[in-house]
């Protein structure tokens, strides 16, 4: 981990910030209630009226299920927001759901379409690879000419060289995730861990892009820290203290530097069941949002002024 190169991007981003227009922030929006029910028009609508005031931006994981794009538009649309809408490519089943369902719900509501991810961590997962990824993201792109369209990975897959077929092939939208809460850091190191993940995936894009680079749309498709009632992994310990600093000290000077970061996640998602983490521990993943499942904010979600 180049940690120096990081804090040296830390240290300058203030000054970045007055060359450079500041990142947008969005959320991820889960598309079920407490209960695990379905969100419908109005519960959207619900989640909206809470988070006005922090962003009027948010991403999605797939289009289909749930309903998730029938139900979302309107509430963008009544209540001001743009989504992120997305394709789940992994099977051929899922794709062609997804897609016959942004087909249904995009034309005539592009104003509040923001842009379409094709993909979620699918070359992380190895679930496919990238050539058959950029097929599937083409087919798309095809499909919404005017409409903004791309993928979605971990930071190490862009870093790495696994996804440069995609961006070889002429893609210009790449959000990539980062949580150094997974790469078990202190809270002290989580920021510069977090700002050396993002440069590396952004970094090798552009230089993989080369005269394409000048289009390239880059952003961090997720990040975030558990709170209280999340589980701690290794040297990373959850609650609301250490997610706002890493909100403070990790996300708004990304945002300062210009990169567009969505948080992981709007809510606390409570239906969720424990699940097992990497070191092979029972974790509790209820606990991400900024806010808890009754849209009641954790922490001050001010940055910092620079």
């Amino acid at each position: 981990m180049r940690l120096t190169n990081a804090l040296l991007m830390l240290a300058a981003a203030g000054t970045a910030a007055a060359g450079s227009k500041r990142g947008a922030f969005g959320l991820a929006l889960g598309n079920q209630n407490t209960d695990a029910s379905c969100k419908g028009t109005s519960d959207y609508e619900a989640d909206f009226d809470a988070l006005k005031d922090l962003t009027t931006l948010v991403r999605t994981y797939s289009a289909s299920n749930c309903d998730t794009a029938k139900n979302i538009i309107p509430a963008a649309k009544s209540k001001g927001f743009k989504v992120v809408l997305a394709v789940w490519p992994d099977t051929t089943d899922a794709f062609n759901a997804d897609f016959e369902a942004l087909k249904s719900s995009v034309p005539g509501n592009e104003d509040v379409v923001e842009a379409i991810t094709v993909g979620s961590e699918v070359l992380y997962r190895g679930n496919m690879k990238a050539p058959d990824l950029l097929n599937r993201i083409n087919q798309v792109k095809k499909e919404f000419p005017n409409t903004l369209v791309g993928t979605v990975d971990s930071w190490n897959k862009f870093a790495d060289g696994s996804a440069d077929p995609i961006i070889q092939g002429g893609v210009t939208y790449f959000l990539a995730n980062g949580f150094a809460y997974w790469q078990d850091q202190k809270i002290s190191n989580a920021s510069n861990t977090y700002f050396d993940d993002m440069s590396q995936a952004k970094n090798h894009i552009e230089e993989v892009a080369k005269e394409n680079a000048k289009n390239i749309r880059f952003g961090n498709g997720e990040t975030g820290w558990p709170t209280d009632g999340g589980s701690n992994y290794g040297d990373s310990i959850a609650g609301n203290d250490n997610a706002e600093e890493f909100y403070k000290k990790g996300v708004c000077a990304m945002l300062t530097w210009g990169v567009d970061v969505f948080y992981f996640e709007a809510f606390d998602e409570t239906w969720k069941p424990d699940s097992k983490g990497d070191n092979g521990q029972v974790m509790n993943e209820k606990h991400w949002g900024l806010y808890t499942d009754k849209r009641v904010p954790k922490f001050d979600t001010t940055c910092p002024s620079s």
